[in-house]
This record gives structure tokens, sequence and C-alpha cells, in this order.
């Protein structure tokens, strides 16, 4: 079966709404020309996918298994390529304030996740450059790079916190505080 036909046969068996992806075991039928780019466009044999139906579409059917995505339906299963994380958190509401503060992440591909103890922030840093990569969990082992746009206001309504001696710079969502940066000495 040529590639055109290995991703038709895999949109037609996706079920309509949020599938159970976390409980398919199908067997493994290799890996197809398919990359998510670290800035969330989708790529099929090298070309961007345009359609966003589509792209929602396969978001819903992509699937982490230790440090590997793929794509699952109940019959099938494809190995992809995620250069860094399948969504990009493009806009963040934020209502309330202080403690009682709660985020809401939306993504490139429209879902909406409340960040908290089930979603958590995180953010790491490049051991070279210093820059900071910021992440709130989606679903099951499923994360979105937080747009820079985004981590500015994330930024901007930051407040300071001390942990375990050390002087931090945080946000809260759902009664939970998430470090974002340590304070500068």
């Amino acid at each position: 079966m040529n590639a055109t036909g290995k991703v038709d046969n895999l949109l037609a068996q996706v079920p309509k709404g949020k599938p159970p992806v976390h409980l398919w075991n199908p067997d493994f039928c290799g890996d197809i020309d398919m990359r998510i780019a670290r800035d969330g466009t989708w790529f099929y044999q090298g070309s961007p996918i345009g359609r966003k139906p589509m792209v929602k579409l396969f978001s819903s059917i992509i699937r982490r298994d230790e440090d590997a995505y793929f794509l699952v339906t109940p019959v099938e299963k494809v190995g992809i390529a995620v250069d860094d994380a399948p969504f990009v958190a493009i806009d963040v509401r934020v209502e309330g304030s202080g403690e009682a503060q709660a985020l809401f992440f939306v993504t490139n591909v429209d879902d909406e996740v409340l960040a908290g103890a089930e979603h958590p922030i995180r953010v790491t840093e490049d051991a070279e450059t210093h820059e900071p990569s910021p992440y709130v969990h989606v679903r099951a082992n499923l994360e979105a790079l937080i747009h820079r746009n985004v981590f500015y206001r994330l930024v901007a309504i930051a407040v300071p916190r001390n942990i375990e001696g050390a002087d931090w710079l945080g946000v809260w969502s759902d009664g939970v505080f998430f470090p974002i940066g340590p304070l500068p000495v």
C-alpha cells in the first residue's frame, strides 16, 4: 500500500469525538512520513497539512508511548515524528487572581485545558542558551509547548514565592503554584 493509501485507511478507522486511544493496542504497522514541527505545523511527505479539520482529526488519535509518538486506531498503529511537543498552547485565559486564579490554555487544535494538578505546567531550560521551554500537560502523556507570547503573559502575572529556601517566580492555577523561573539574584 502506498503512503497516501495508508493515511486514507487510517482516517477511515477514526471514530467521532475524543477516541480512547489509551485503550487501543493494535499491531504496529510501521512509520509514516508525518512530522509535527516545533511551531505546531503538521507535515505529510514534507508538505504542510493546510486543512485544520484534518490536523484536528489526526491530533485526536495521537499517543505517546515512552519517547515515541504514534497515530492509533483500534486496528492500526503508525509512528510519526514530533520535533518537540505535539501541541502548542497559543492562548491563555486568566480568571480570578492570586491563589484563586485559573489559567485556561487553548491549543493550536482548539483543545482547552485548565492548568492544575491534573494538567501541570513545567519549564525546562536549554543547557547552552538558558532559554526556557514551557509546557502544559494536555492529556495522557501529551503536552503543549507554551508559545513565547503566551509565556510572556504568564511572566507578566507571575508572583514570587520561596520554595525550599529558593526564590521563584511562578503562577497559580486551580490551587497549584507552578514555578516558571528563579528570581534573579
